[in-house]
């Protein structure tokens, strides 16, 4: 028994995605300021990776109240402590920050926040960073994005032409920023994590662009006089259906790790999911019709070019030997005399045919070797001879026929 499948996608789609570019284009920017005013007013939640301090993960016995223990931890005296549910009511998550005499001060204040706890409550981890090492860690991320954007940017170079490139590294500082916004807007818990989750998306965002990228590279070269924008929307049309599937499966299961994952990397895993979205529009809407903008070359790949195009009958036109002079002799008529006085013969083949006759039907073979200069003639004089015409030696005109 054969198994049918539950959908098919249409192998042929039509759709006219060159056409909302500039609306989609428009939107992106404006989320793309909007995000970089976030940034510079509302800032990331940084986590404890990049502030430095303590993070404690604790489990009371009954569901608490968050802002009234809030108030209770700030008269310990220990500096700004942030408090936030974990998953589950009688689950928290504890930050505060490094304390002055290095790690024995540290590691009291932590003692003094368990001890203000609730009886009963149960320390699940803690983490513990320094202010020099969350520096070096603030660095090392920024670093490997950008990093990371150039050697792809190289690659795609490399690859197609500088055009692609250009879309393509766009493509990937619009997901990258996009999801910054929207971590600095809801204000979500930015860590290593979250950063693994950038460095993820842009591998993500760059293969599914090089795919469509790589269809536009044959359809150019197929196509040679279809317009771009019908090109281009060919190419996305043609690799839709293989975008449809990767995202349906890539978001199975970051849905199935978002859900039963657990709160650990439930970042990561919403990082990733916002970013596949993000990644897969970009690639349709930005890095595509980017190639409109900049105006990518028909004749980029160089195919056509150093072919020499001929023009209508010059490449079965053969060549005519040049003269003694250097030029070309003139054509002449049968029996007229050349330059030097000489009678023009035939010597086994000619140059043309005069209208209303034919070729000769035989194949006549050239010589292999040119026939030796005639020695130049004397031009036939045209004074009238002493004897009478038709008269010999012997005298008399006519000639005696000897029995």
């Amino acid at each position: 028994m054969l198994l049918k499948p539950l959908f098919r996608l249409p192998q042929k789609m039509n759709f006219h995605f060159v056409k909302y570019f500039k609306l989609c284009f428009g939107l992106s920017v404006a989320a793309l300021i909007a995000t970089v005013v976030l940034l510079f007013t509302q800032g990331l939640n940084f986590g404890i990776d990049f502030k430095g301090g303590t993070l404690m993960q604790v489990q009371t016995p009954a569901a608490v109240d968050a802002s009234a223990l809030r108030t209770t931890l700030h008269r310990l005296g220990i500096g700004e402590i942030q408090l936030q549910n974990f998953g589950r009511n009688d689950e928290l998550l504890i930050r505060f920050p490094e304390q002055e005499g290095g790690p024995d001060a540290q590691k009291a204040a932590a003692d003094k926040v368990l001890a203000a706890l609730p009886a009963g409550t149960k320390e699940l981890r803690r983490e513990q960073v320094g202010s020099t090492v969350s520096k070096e860690l603030i660095e090392s991320a920024i670093w490997a994005v950008i990093f990371t954007n150039l050697v792809i940017f190289a690659y795609v170079w490399f690859r197609f032409e500088w055009q692609f490139a250009l879309g393509a590294v766009v493509s990937l500082i619009h997901d990258v920023t996009m999801t910054l916004g929207v971590w600095s807007l809801f204000q979500l818990d930015f860590d290593l994590t979250v950063v693994a989750a950038l460095l993820t998306i842009l591998g993500y965002s760059i293969n599914d662009t090089v795919v469509i990228y790589d269809r536009i590279r044959e359809n150019l070269r197929k196509y040679k006089r279809m317009t771009l924008r019908d090109l281009l929307d060919l190419s996305v049309n043609e690799t839709m259906s293989r975008t449809i599937m990767t995202v349906g499966t890539v978001m199975m299961a970051l849905i199935a790790l978002y859900l039963f994952g657990g709160e650990v990397i439930r970042g990561f895993t919403f990082a990733m999911l916002f970013g596949v979205l993000v990644g897969t529009y970009s690639s349709v809407y930005i890095a595509a019709p980017f190639l409109i903008m900049i105006g990518v070359k028909r004749d980029w790949s160089g195919i056509e070019k150093g072919k020499a195009r001929p023009g209508r009958g010059e490449a079965n036109r053969a060549p005519i030997p040049a003269g003694a002079n250097g030029r070309p002799p003139r054509p002449l008529p049968a029996g007229a005399p050349d330059e030097d006085g000489v009678l023009t013969q035939s010597i086994g083949f000619s140059a043309t045919i005069p209208l209303g006759e034919t070729a000769p039907p035989q194949d006549i073979e050239k010589p292999a070797s040119p026939l030796p200069a005639a020695a130049p003639r004397k031009p036939p004089s045209h004074k009238a001879s002493k004897r009478g015409r038709g008269q010999g030696k012997g005298g008399g005109g006519r000639s005696k026929r000897r029995g």
